[in-house]
Order: structure tokens, then sequence, then C-alpha cells
């Protein structure tokens, strides 16, 4: 296709533009969506990638050219008397240092003096652009961006949106700008009543919103309840022209527009980026889809003086919330071993940005779970995060296939397995597990999780310390712990004489732990950190835990046959037997007081906990629900209590909200508990 430019690369570019090509036209003509415009912006940010390193492959019909797309038939086309433009992406602080750079080189060159400009920052609304053009005051047309020239006449749905004006405070000619969304809220009461009809359910209010202004039936689109914010002043006569973006929020204000209060007037980059981290936290919060900042030069000359690339305004930036949603490529599935010896599919993807942090693995579950996805290396996907939740891979795009793409099936022997090699799948279950129990990476994971936070909580024992430890041949086994003294240490690489007295501080203050703790580092194959709560509970000594028949065992709510089956097996080891006596004689297992005056406070209710908490951490806000008789789960549902929500909270709170379960913030919290 061009000289030098390697052939994998045209073909990619050719997949690439088609594929965004078919996404734009059905989420931006059709109002349908098959893929989420996050994981459509990562495709063209790939595209916009290669055409920058190969400007020989730049065509006139590239996604990377167009505004938008095309309007729908059925409704009046509208010429545009001021060209709709489309926003350039800033994704991190960077990414507006060097937009500030831009800006104060281009004012620089047209001004002929150094300025220091100054910012107006908006919240970025997830929903329909639209057009407003008023005569003497009043409303004569409402139209949609189309493909930035030419839009869709929409004014009788529009009409219907209370938000809009019909008639200004002042008889002015004026063309403005703005946003139709549709709330949170409103969706769901909007998907409540459509479920109950059987009716299509929308995936979210900017696909609702659009579809209720598109209606031919100005009835259906009032039936939508959207609303407005306006922020832009395109055209204006009969009046003076505010002369700074504030001015004209403000101004806009005043002729009656509802507009987004939350704007702020920015007086460096780092009070840019400042406003983006804030409302990054707060934008699940609102009622309305928020996915960034618009970031705008303040003074109205300036603006004039930057003027428009030729797709784009050069004093207006989009600053995007970080994106739960990316695409990448699958470079290669592995197999990873997890302390009980289960094997885990791992795809290792080419790097990728996404909710503000670089990913390059995600799991793949188990074997049916890379049924269900037909994932194979070479592939094209969607990956998703959300919040604190891992990485995941929720969607292949199929059409992006080359046909060198490899499927991946589980082997009969896994080397790291240890002794043959073989691997089982677990009845009934959909996992595969070694055979041989004892391999040195199960140890290893073993010994991760021991000393991990859930377990004995060891500071400064971390994987790393772990490793040089067993390298060494200090350590073996757990007991093995807390037997280390002082010369063991040494003479081992990077322990000076401060970090061994620190370790072993550390592992001393480790030797008092919890029952449940106990239970939990013993890697027990079922049983995680609610189980072995429940156990320490029904049982209360350790002693009546580990001799506790089978029936009991699966008798007990919460456990059941699989569990009971792996605790008997697990006591049953005469490995374990030993190893645990060598245990128990190194440590004091200690059950958690109830405070008997409160136990009773949380009788009863279930809590969830979301985000990052500033008094306590979170395994300390677990333990003082449970002193009181409260149960913590992991996930929400209509049976949930509370949800406990701290900074930046993952979709747990989000989907309490949809369930109206009631939300607590940590002060709330804290009053609870009677501190």
């Amino acid at each position: 296709m061009a000289d030098n430019i390697p052939r994998e690369i045209t073909e990619r570019l050719e997949k690439l533009k088609k594929t965004i090509e078919h996404h734009r036209y059905l989420y931006h003509v059709l109002d349908k969506e098959e893929i989420s415009p996050e994981a459509l912006d990562s495709l063209k940010r790939e595209l916009v990638e290669i055409e920058g390193k190969y400007p020989k492959l730049i065509t006139s019909d590239s996604p990377s050219q167009r505004v938008a797309g095309k309007p729908l038939k059925g409704f009046n086309k509208v010429v545009h008397k001021v060209v709709q433009w489309s926003l350039g992406d800033a994704f991190s602080p960077e990414d507006i240092r060097a937009f500030d750079e831009r800006v104060r080189k281009v004012l620089k060159a047209e001004i002929g003096e150094d300025i220091v400009p100054e910012y107006v920052c908006e919240l970025k609304i997830d929903g329909l652009k639209i057009i407003l053009e008023y005569e003497e005051g009043l409303l004569v047309r409402a139209s949609t961006r189309g493909d930035g020239k030419v839009g869709e006449d929409v004014t009788s749905n529009v009409k219907t949106i209370e938000a809009v004006p019909l008639k200004l405070t002042k008889p002015v000619d004026v063309i403005v700008v703005g946003e139709v969304w549709l709330s949170k809220s409103n969706l769901k009461k909007l998907n409540s009543e459509r479920a109950e009809k059987e009716g299509f359910l929308f995936a979210n209010s900017r696909n609702a919103a659009a579809g209720g202004l598109r209606q031919l039936d100005s009835k259906v689109a009032a039936s939508r309840r959207l609303d407005n914010f306006v922020y832009d002043l395109d055209f204006l006569q009969k009046d003076s022209e505010p002369k700074t973006q504030v001015e004209e929020l403000n101004y806009l204000k005043d002729l009656g527009f509802k507009v987004n209060n939350n704007f702020f007037h920015a007086k460096s980059v780092e009070d840019i980026v400042a406003y983006w981290e804030k409302w990054k936290k707060y934008a699940p919060r609102e009622d309305y889809l928020i996915d960034g900042v618009v970031i705008k030069v303040n003074r109205q000359d300036y603006q004039r003086a930057l003027g428009f690339t030729g797709k784009s305004p050069r004093f207006a930036i989009a600053f995007k919330f970080p994106a739960e949603q990316v695409t990448t490529v699958v470079e290669d599935i592995t197999l990873q071993i997890g302390r009980t010896g289960v094997l885990t599919p791992v795809a290792h993807l080419r790097p990728v940005l996404v909710a503000g942090s670089t990913v390059s693995r995600a799991t793949l579950h188990n074997e049916d779970e890379i049924r269900r996805l037909d994932v194979r290396v070479g592939d094209t996907v969607i990956l998703q995060k959300a919040g604190d939740v891992i990485p995941d891979i929720v969607k292949v795009l199929t059409e992006m296939r080359t046909g060198k793409e490899k499927k991946f099936e589980f082997p009969k022997y896994v080397e790291a397995c240890g002794g043959d090699g073989s691997i089982e799948r677990i009845p009934g279950q959909a996992a595969y597990r070694c055979v041989y129990k004892n391999s040195v990476a199960q140890q290893k994971r073993k010994l991760y999780h021991f000393v991990s936070k859930k377990a004995f909580d060891i500071d400064g024992l971390g994987p790393k310390v772990i490793d040089l430890l067993l390298a060494h041949n200090v350590i073996s086994s757990y007991p093995d712990i807390f037997s280390l003294k002082r010369g063991d240490l040494d003479n081992l690489p990077r322990f000076a004489e401060k970090s061994i007295d620190n370790l072993l501080t550390s592992i001393d203050k480790a030797k008092k732990v919890t029952m449940s703790r106990f239970i939990v580092a013993l890697s027990i194959s079922q049983v995680g950190e609610e189980t072995a709560i429940d156990l320490e509970k029904h049982f209360k000594t350790f002693d009546k835990f580990r001799s506790a028949p089978f029936e009991e065992l699966e008798g007990m709510n919460g456990v059941g046959p699989v569990i009971a089956g792996e605790i008997t097996r697990w006591f049953a080891e005469k490995a374990n037997q030993k190893m645990l006596e060598k245990l128990l004689g190194g440590v004091k297992i200690d059950t958690v007081k109830t405070d008997s005056k409160s136990v009773s406070t949380f009788a009863g209710k279930t809590f969830v906990l979301t985000g990052t908490l500033g008094t306590m951490s979170r395994d300390e806000a677990k333990e003082e629900i449970r002193k009181r008789g409260g149960g913590v789960s992991g996930s929400v549902s209509s049976a949930t209590s509370f949800v406990l929500v701290g900074e930046s909270p993952g979709s747990k709170f989000e989907k309490a909200k949809e369930l109206g379960v009631k939300i607590l913030t940590e002060n709330e919290f804290v009053k609870m508990l009677g501190k």
C-alpha cells in the first residue's frame, strides 16, 4: 500500500477503519450500540497512532478525518449557520500540559507576546449535542449536530424538554449549543416500564436520550423526560457579546437557559488537573452521565486568535476520565498455578491504559469462559475495568480477525505442577488443578498468601522477600517464618541491620492472631475470609474446628458438602497435621472478642464496602461490623442493608443506587459505631 510500511500494519489499519466506521454508524446514526463508546474511542486512538507513525497511510475516508455521522432519513435536514466542531481529546495531566504549551505557542505567534492564559473547566455531559436557534428571543429551530455541517430538525421534540426555554428573557437573535440528556433515575424508571411490556431495555442514558430526540412522534419524546444543559454561544445579535467564557455562561443563564453550575475558572494547568481529579471521584454521584471535563481558554479574543484546525478548535479540549473499557490485543494465553493448585488461564495483553492504570494481563477465569468468549491468541478484545474490579475481557471483536488467530486448549500436562505434571478438571467445576499438591509454584503462592493482610499480615515480608528466603533455603514452610533468627538473615542481600530489626519485630507481632485469620492463612481450598469467620463463630476454638466431623461442618450455614469435604480432607493429610503441630507451637490463636454492650448493634444487618476510607482501613471497618454482630458481603443485592462508601467508589456504589440500598458515608458509619 505504501513504500517501506509492513504489510501487517496496513492490514490492521484497514481492519480498524472498517470496524470503526461500522460501530460509528450504529452509534451515531442508528442509535444502536454493540460496543461501548469507550471501546470505540480506544479503537480510534490506535488508528490515530498508526496514522501518526505512518502519515502516508492517511486517506480522506479515514475515520480520523471525520467529525461525526450522517443525518437520519425522515427528518428535515438543517444546514448549520455555524459549523459544529468536535473536540480533541486529552487523557492525562501530561496531555493537558502539552495542550497549554500549544495554546501559549500559538498566542505568542498571533499576538506577538508571551501570554499566560486562564481556562474554564466545564463538566462534559454524556448526552446528545443540540443546536438551538432563536429569533427575537423565540425558539425557531432545534437541530442535531449531524456531520457538523448538516443536521436534523428536531424542533418539535426539543419543545417537549422543559429545560429548554421557548422564549428568552431578551429579544435577541442567538444560536446556542448544549447537550440533551436523560437522568440515571429516569432511565431506571423507563427501563422498568419497558421491562413490564417485555420491550427492549436501553443500555445507558445516552442511547435513551438520542432515541427520544429522534422520535417522529413528539409524544414519545415527551415521555422520556429529557433534560438539557446549554454551554456555548455560537452567534449573537442585538446585544453586546461576553468577553470571557465565564461571562458567556452567566449570560446564557441570564437568558433563561439551564447551565451546569459546576464550571470552574482555572488560573493554571494545576488548577485544571485538580478539578479533573475531583470530578473523577464525584462524577458517579451525579444523576447525569459525565465522561470528562471540557477545558476552554477563558478570554474570547484569545479564542478567536487561536482559531481552529481542520477538525477541532485550538482553544478547547476534552479532558476524558480514565476509560473503563478499551481495546487491546491478546498476545498469549498462559496458565497460572494458584496456592491451592488451581490453574487459571491468563491473557497476556498488549499493554493498554484502562481506568487510570496500565494493564498487560487479564484473567480468563476457566476453560468454560474461554469457550464462551471464543477468545484466541491474536484476537482484538474489549477490556473492562470498573472501580476496584480486576480487569476483565468482556468481548472479542471477531470482525478484526485475520485468520491467523490461534485457539487455546488446556494441555494434559503442566510441568510447573510438579510430579509428572498431570492436571485434572475438578468434579462439578469449570476449573482444572494440578494432581500433585506440592509444586514449587504452589508453595510460593501459599507463602505469599500466608503473610498477606487477610492472613497473618506480616509487614515487610512480601513476595520478593519470600522468594529471597526460599532461594537461600532459609524457609520452606509456614512454621519456619516464626523460628527466624537474626543469624538467618545477616548475610542475605538487601538485608541491612535496620531492615532485619523491622522484619523480626513484625514477625513477633504477628505471632498472636485471630482464629479466622489463622484459618484463612492455611490455604484450605474453598475456605475464604467470610467462611473462616463463620467457622470461628460456630466453633469458638481452633481445636473444636480441627476435630469437627464432616456432618457438623456440612450442616453449617454457608458451608455445605463441598467445603466440608475440602476441610476434612485437608486435616486428614499427615503432612498438614505435622506442619500444623509445628505452627501451633510458634503462634497463639486468639478468637475475636465481642463487646457485650454493642454485640447486637448490627445484628441481622449486612454491609458492603466500596472505595477508600480515610479514618480506618476496610479490614478495620469489617472487624468493627462483625464485633457488633453484623455481616459483610462482597456484592450488593436487594438483601444488603448498607453500602459504606469511601473515596473513589467502584461499581458497587452504582448498584446500590439502582437497588435503592441505604448508602452510608464514612462519617455516618463512625457515628453508628458510637465513636
